[in-house]
């Protein structure tokens, strides 16, 4: 007969393990979509991600910053930090936007009603509308600049 004490403690590793982790089979543009939120709102060359289900901590990490296009240019950082809500990600870290010749930390990304088609940006100043087509696909992304100037503008 088997330990109780340590059927349990190896059935709570499992819970938690299965709470902090994504299943292999997942992307993290499958997890995108079942959070209500577009597949292509990250590229395609993440390469890992972790998620605290019971938190929404989501941790993307990517292998170099990289540069993808949608209405403007966007800089993903080599890890983008998010609170995933159902329709958002929340307390964006990691990830800025060209405007006017400006780098603008992207500071959530919000679905608030998918039939309207517009996916909402906060870059701090300003709140941006996009059309949620052009974020039907994840993007390839370009390398990125490593170097130190561009960390104080991700910085904001």
């Amino acid at each position: 007969m088997a330990n109780p004490l340590l059927l349990g403690f190896t059935a709570l590793l499992l819970i938690l393990a299965d709470a902090s982790s994504p299943s292999a089979a997942d992307s993290i543009h499958d997890l995108l979509r079942a959070y209500g939120l577009p597949g292509g709102l990250l590229p395609r060359e993440v390469e890992y991600y972790s998620l605290d289900r019971a938190s929404g901590d989501l941790e993307v990490r990517i292998g170099r910053p990289c540069y993808a296009e949608f209405d403007g240019t966007v800089l993903f950082d080599r890890v983008v930090r998010a609170n995933l809500t159902y329709g958002g990600l929340r307390s964006l870290v990691g990830v800025t936007q060209e405007e006017l010749f400006l780098w603008l930390p992207v500071r959530e990304i919000v679905v608030s009603d998918p039939a309207s088609g517009v996916i909402l940006f906060d870059i701090g100043l300003a709140h941006k509308r996009i059309s949620l087509s052009l974020f039907e696909f994840p993007p390839e992304c370009t390398p990125g600049d490593d170097g130190g100037w561009l960390s104080g503008a991700r910085d904001g």
